[in-house]
């Protein structure tokens, strides 16, 4: 009997106060259980939603939903574990407004952030598995979080951009909508050429490309007088926006190789030199060879 007195003393020590109420270690320890049945909870639904109930969609709704179930999980388990302390949680909204203007300026980016990663997964202007380009960076998008997406490049490497830029700046989706996207590649001859072989040869080049699309079909401008070129611009198709690199490579390697066997020049930058005076010329040497 006096051992469970003691017992009990032990679990209703008044270890401090929260808002005038007292916290006991048993409260605490219902609040650590709490919380971490609340995060094994959270990792069960999105295992369940990942093989059952959501299989069907397409990652990135599935990888939405279950985020925002993650986080209403995560809300709830909190609200219990406020309510196990016997907090108010009217009191908490009253010191929250207080400290709202404070935190604004405090962590205005962290905040913007989080906002914004709202919006990323409710408007889902990217998803999960997207390609993306953001100031200059090109990748898949990984993961989606409150504070950041992740984004892995062609070198495989992960670099993680802040939510709120997605919302403030100009960002290419090469994964929205119609999956199709053309692709420029420019290239300058010689002048002289033969512009029908070179508009044939390219046409050539894109036809016999793999992962060109026939439909819509390629296309070639004659764009400019260049300074040292005849500049054109082969314009191709592709459903692999992800491979837009590759692909612009691959038509590179083919339009030099071709050009090759066909005779047609790829000149280098050249600047025509006119002499009106001969024996300013030949006054200019004089004084150079003088010096």
């Amino acid at each position: 009997m006096e051992w469970t007195e003691r017992v009990r003393r032990i679990l209703d020590f008044h270890l401090f106060d929260i808002g005038g109420r007292a916290i006991t270690p048993v409260q605490l320890v219902v609040v650590v259980i709490t919380l971490t049945l609340t995060f094994a909870i959270a990792r069960l639904a999105e295992k369940l939603c990942e093989q059952r109930f959501l299989r069907h969609l397409e990652t990135g709704a599935r990888y939405t939903l279950i985020r925002l179930t993650q986080y209403v999980i995560g809300a709830i388990g909190i609200v219990i574990a406020l309510k196990v302390l016997n907090i108010d949680l009217t009191a908490i909204a009253v010191v929250a407004g207080v400290l709202g203007v404070g935190i604004g300026f405090g962590l205005q980016n962290i905040v913007a952030n989080f906002v914004a990663g709202l919006v990323l997964l409710f408007e889902r202007p990217i998803k999960v598995n997207d390609r993306v380009t953001v100031e200059n960076i090109e990748g898949n998008v990984v993961s989606i979080s409150f504070r950041s997406t992740t984004i892995v490049t062609n070198d495989n490497i992960a670099v993680i951009v802040p939510n709120s830029e997605f919302i403030n700046r100009t960002v290419i989706n090469w994964s929205h909508g119609d999956p199709r996207v053309r692709i420029h590649v420019p290239v300058g001859v010689a002048y002289g050429s033969d512009v029908e072989l070179v508009t044939r040869t390219l046409l050539d080049v894109a036809f016999a490309t793999e992962r060109v699309l026939r439909e819509p079909a390629p296309m070639v401008w004659f764009k400019e007088f260049g300074e040292s070129s005849l500049n054109f611009e082969l314009l191709v198709w592709t459903d692999e926006p992800e491979k837009h690199l590759q692909l612009r490579s691959r038509l590179n390697y083919a339009i030099e190789a071709t050009f090759r066997e066909r005779g047609i020049q790829i000149p280098f930058p050249q600047r025509d030199l006119h002499i009106k005076s001969a024996d300013g010329l030949a006054r200019a040497l004089g004084r150079v060879s003088g010096s």
